[in-house]
C-alpha cells in the first residue's frame, strides 16, 4: 500500500504565534475568537494556512490581540476572558482606521474630568498644549535635521518652535504647528523608494517616491496612494489605540480634547493632542527602514480608486510594534493627567495621582530612572540578499 500523503502544514507551524512583544494579529475569514473548556481559542486565516490556537489563562504571554478581519465573531466570554487577564482587543481596517478598542480602565475621578472639561478656557489648557507641541516640532527638527538631512526645513521648524513661547492662544499654537507640518512633510516627498529589481519595474510610479502626505482621494492623510504613507497610516492607528487605552486607564475623558484639534463627532480629540509628541518617533524609524531596505511589492496592493492598501502579513508585523508606542505616549499621558490634577489639589495634603503607566513614582523611590527606557524596534530585514545588493551598489 502506498504511503499516505501528509497534510500540508501552515507555516511557523511549531512558533509561537505571539510575538515577543505579546502581541497577537488575526486575519482572514471566517475568524473566531471563543471559549473552549476554559480556554481562549482562536481560529483565523484563510485556505490551508488556516490555524487555530488556544490559550490556557496562565503563561500565554499576550498582551494585545489585533484584528484585521471584518469577517468573523467574537464571543461574550471570550471579551471576559480578555479583561479578566488584562489583555486589549483592537480591531482595526488596514487604511489605518479604528474600528473599537477595549481594554482595562480605571474609575474616573469627578474632579480630575472637571478640571480637564475647563481646561481649554483657562491658561492650564494653554501650558499642556504648548509643552505638547514644543516636543512634537523638537522631535520633526530632529528628524528633519539627522533623518532628513535637510538643515533647511530644520531650521524652518526650529525658527517657529521658538514663536511657541509667545503663543497666547491655542489657535496660534495650532496654526504654529501647521505651518512646521507643511515644511516637514514637503521635505519627504521627494525621497526614493527602494522595491527589488523585478518588483521596480510593476509597481505604479508614484509608488518610487514617498509622496505627498494629503491623499488626492481625501484631501488629508486618509486614504494614503503611496505604501510610505500607507504604512504611517497604520502605525499611527496603533498609537492612537495605544493612547486611548492610556488615557482610559488614568481616568481622563478620551473626548474633551485642549484644543489642538477641532472636536467632532468621529474622533476623540484628547487622544490626538496627546500622541502628538509620539508622532515623529513613529516618522523617524519608518524613515531609518526605507533608507535601509526594499519594499516588497506582495505587501501591498491598489485598490480600483488608487487606495494603497497593506497586506495582512505586513499588518502583522507593524502591529508587533504597538507596545513600543504605548511606552512612549505613557509619560505624555501621565503629565497630561498630572498637571490637570495639580489645578484640583492645591493643597499638599492631598494623594498625588497614581502613576500606573509609568509606575514613576515606584521607580524614583527605588532610585530608578522616572520611566523605563522604550527602545525603538529596529526595522527588519525583508530580505538580507537583496538588501547586501543596495548597500552595494550605494
Amino acid at each position: 500500500m502506498a504511503a499516505l500523503h501528509n497534510l500540508p502544514q501552515p507555516p511557523n507551524s511549531g512558533k509561537s504565534p505571539i510575538s515577543k512583544s505579546g502581541v497577537l494579529t488575526i486575519h482572514g475569514f471566517g475568524v473566531r475568537v471563543r471559549m473552549q473548556s476554559g480556554h481562549l481559542e482562536i481560529e483565523d486565516g484563510v485556505g490551508m494556512e488556516r490555524r487555530k490556537i488556544r490559550l490556557a489563562r496562565v503563561g500565554h504571554r499576550l498582551q494585545r490581540l489585533v484584528c484585521i478581519s471584518e469577517d468573523g465573531f467574537t464571543t461574550l466570554g471570550a471579551l471576559k476572558w480578555l479583561a479578566d487577564v488584562g489583555v486589549s482587543f483592537l480591531m482595526l481596517n488596514r487604511n489605518g482606521k479604528i474600528l473599537f478598542v477595549t481594554g482595562p480602565t480605571a474609575p474616573s475621578d469627578a474632579r480630575l474630568r472637571r478640571v480637564q472639561a475647563l481646561a481649554l478656557g483657562n491658561p492650564i489648557g494653554l501650558d499642556i498644549s504648548r509643552k505638547l507641541i514644543d516636543a512634537k516640532l523638537g522631535a520633526q527638527e530632529r528628524v528633519a535635521r539627522d533623518g532628513l538631512d535637510d538643515s533647511a526645513t530644520a531650521q524652518e521648524i526650529a525658527i517657529l518652535r521658538s514663536n511657541l513661547v509667545t503663543a497666547e492662544t491655542v489657535e496660534t499654537i495650532r496654526l504654529l504647528e501647521a505651518n512646521a507640518a507643511a515644511a516637514y512633510f514637503a521635505a519627504w516627498r521627494d525621497i526614493p523608494v527602494l522595491w527589488p529589481r523585478a518588483d521596480a519595474r510593476r509597481v505604479p510610479d508614484h509608488w518610487h517616491s514617498v509622496g505627498s502626505r494629503r491623499s488626492p482621494l481625501s484631501g488629508g492623510p486618509r486614504l494614503a496612494v503611496t505604501p510610505v504613507h500607507a504604512i504611517l497610516n497604520y502605525c499611527f492607528a496603533l498609537l492612537e489605540s495605544e493612547t486611548r487605552l492610556a488615557l482610559a486607564a488614568l481616568g481622563l475623558d478620551v473626548g474633551l480634547g485642549l484644543g489642538l484639534h477641532t472636536d467632532t463627532p468621529n474622533r476623540d480629540s484628547l487622544v490626538f493632542d496627546v500622541l502628538e509628541p509620539v508622532r515623529p518617533e513613529i516618522e523617524a524609524w519608518v524613515l531609518s527602514w526605507i533608507r535601509r531596505e526594499p519594499l516588497r511589492r506582495h505587501d501591498f496592493f491598489e485598490t480600483s480608486n488608487g487606495n494603497c492598501r497593506l497586506m495582512s502579513r505586513l499588518c502583522a508585523k507593524l502591529s508587533e510594534t504597538a507596545p513600543v508606542w504605548g511606552k512612549l505616549v505613557a509619560p505624555w499621558a501621565e503629565y497630561v493627567a498630572r498637571t490637570l490634577w495639580a489645578a484640583t489639589s492645591p493643597s499638599k495634603s492631598e494623594r498625588r495621582l497614581s502613576t500606573p503607566l509609568t509606575q514613576q513614582h515606584r521607580r524614583i523611590a527605588k532610585g530608578r530612572p522616572s520611566f523605563a527606557e522604550a527602545k525603538i524596534p529596529k526595522p527588519e530585514r525583508l530580505c538580507r540578499g537583496l538588501a547586501k545588493q543596495f548597500k552595494a551598489r550605494r
